[in-house]
C-alpha cells in the first residue's frame, strides 16, 4: 500500500477561468476562509497570514469570506492581507445575511446596506468585488425586491457584482433567472454530484460564474477519517452533526457520518488504483470538480500552508480518466446517492 504525497510539478501553473460579470480571471483553485474565523478551532493570525501567503504563492486568486465567519474575524484576515499586498490583482467574494433570524422579512434594504457597510470596513474597501446572499430562505431568492436593491448596490459603487450561496438545486436555477445574478456557490463535490444535472449547464448558458463549496465534504474525502474520529468542541462538525447551527447538508455534505467514512475509504483506494502516485486524495477530489463544465472556482479550506499549497497543486493534475470517472460514479450511485440526492 503506497503512501501519498503532497507534489507540485513546477512546470505547471495554476489554471484560470473567466468570471463573467466581473471580466477578469480567477484561479480555478481559490480558498475558502471559513476556517480562518475560529468556527473549525482556534486559529492564529500569524497562521492564517501564513495560510493565505501560500496559496497567493501558489497561483490562488480568488478568496471566498463572509461576515459571520468568526463574527467578522475572517474579513478582518483578509482585509489585512488585502492592505499588505496591493498589487496583487486578487478577486475577493463576501457573503451577507446570516447575522438575522433566517426570516424573509429580516432581509430589508436597510439591513443590506448595513451589513454591507460593516463588510467594507472589516474588508478595508470602498467597492466589494462580489458579495453573496448567504443562504437565504427561498422566499429571498424569489422576490423581485431583493434583486432590485443588489442592483442600486451595484449602481451606488458599493459593490461590482452580486450573486447567491444556495443550499439547493431549484434555488440555484431560480437565481440564474437573474439576469444581475453573477455567481451562484454552491456544495459540489464527488458526495453531492445534483448540480451536474441541470445547475452547471445552465450556468454556462446564462454566464453564471459557479463556485463550489464544502469540495471535500468537510474533509471526509481527505481519507484521514474514521469511524473513532472526533473533533474539537468548537468545530462546527462537532455541533453540527443534528443540523441545529445550520443546514444540515453543510456538514459532510450531509451524508451520514458512518457511511461517509465507509464510503470515503472506498475513494481512497480508487485513488491507489486510477490517481497518478504522487496525488492525495484530497487533490484528486478537487481535480475531480475542476473536470466539472461550467465550474468557475472550487474554494477548499485551508488550516495551515501546507494544506494551501497542497489545495493548490489539484490544478496541475491531469483530468481523471473515464474509468476513474465511472467507478466514482458507482461509488455515488450505489454508495452516497440515496442519503442525499433529493434533498437538495
Amino acid at each position: 500500500m503506497r503512501a501519498f504525497t503532497t507534489a507540485l510539478n513546477e512546470e505547471k501553473y495554476m489554471e484560470s477561468r473567466l468570471f463573467a460579470a466581473l471580466e477578469r480571471e480567477v484561479s480555478g483553485i481559490g480558498i475558502g476562509t471559513w476556517q480562518l474565523g475560529a468556527d473549525w478551532g482556534e486559529v492564529d493570525p500569524t497562521d492564517a497570514a501564513q495560510t493565505l501567503e501560500a496559496a497567493i504563492e501558489s497561483g490562488v486568486t480568488f478568496i471566498d469570506t463572509a461576515d459571520v465567519y468568526g463574527d467578522g474575524h475572517s474579513e478582518q484576515f483578509v482585509g489585512q492581507f488585502l492592505a499588505s499586498h496591493p498589487g496583487a490583482e486578487l478577486t475577493v467574494a463576501t457573503k451577507m445575511g446570516r447575522r438575522v433570524p433566517q426570516q424573509a422579512e429580516n432581509y430589508t434594504r436597510d439591513n443590506f446596506l448595513a451589513w454591507n457597510d460593516r463588510s467594507r470596513t472589516n474588508l478595508g474597501v470602498d467597492t466589494l468585488d462580489l458579495v453573496q446572499l448567504h443562504c437565504p430562505p427561498s422566499d429571498v431568492i424569489d422576490a423581485n425586491e431583493t434583486w432590485d436593491w443588489l442592483d442600486a448596490m451595484v449602481d451606488e459603487g458599493r459593490i461590482r457584482a452580486y450573486g447567491v450561496s444556495v443550499e439547493t438545486c431549484d434555488q440555484a436555477l431560480s437565481a440564474m433567472t437573474r439576469p444581475g445574478c453573477a455567481s451562484v456557490q454552491i456544495i459540489l463535490n464527488i458526495m453531492r454530484r445534483k448540480p451536474l444535472e441541470r445547475v452547471l449547464s445552465r450556468a454556462q448558458e446564462t454566464q453564471t460564474a459557479i463556485i463550489a463549496r464544502v469540495p471535500l465534504a468537510s474533509g471526509l474525502l481527505s481519507g484521514r477519517y474514521t469511524e473513532k474520529t472526533t473533533f474539537a468542541p468548537t468545530d462546527h462538525r462537532t455541533y453540527n452533526r443534528d443540523g441545529s447551527a445550520f443546514d444540515v447538508g453543510e456538514t459532510f455534505s450531509g451524508v451520514p457520518f458512518d457511511i461517509g467514512v465507509q464510503a470515503s475509504q472506498t475513494f481512497v483506494e480508487l485513488c491507489r488504483t486510477f490517481a497518478p502516485a504522487d496525488a492525495t486524495p484530497a487533490q484528486v477530489a478537487l481535480r475531480w470538480i475542476l473536470d466539472q463544465p461550467g465550474v468557475t472556482t472550487v474554494i477548499p479550506g485551508a488550516r495551515n500552508s501546507e494544506q494551501a499549497r497542497g489545495n493548490a497543486a489539484a490544478a496541475t493534475l491531469e483530468p481523471l480518466s473515464p474509468e476513474f470517472l465511472s467507478a466514482l460514479e458507482a461509488l455515488y450511485n450505489e454508495n452516497i446517492r440515496e442519503h442525499v440526492h433529493n434533498r437538495w
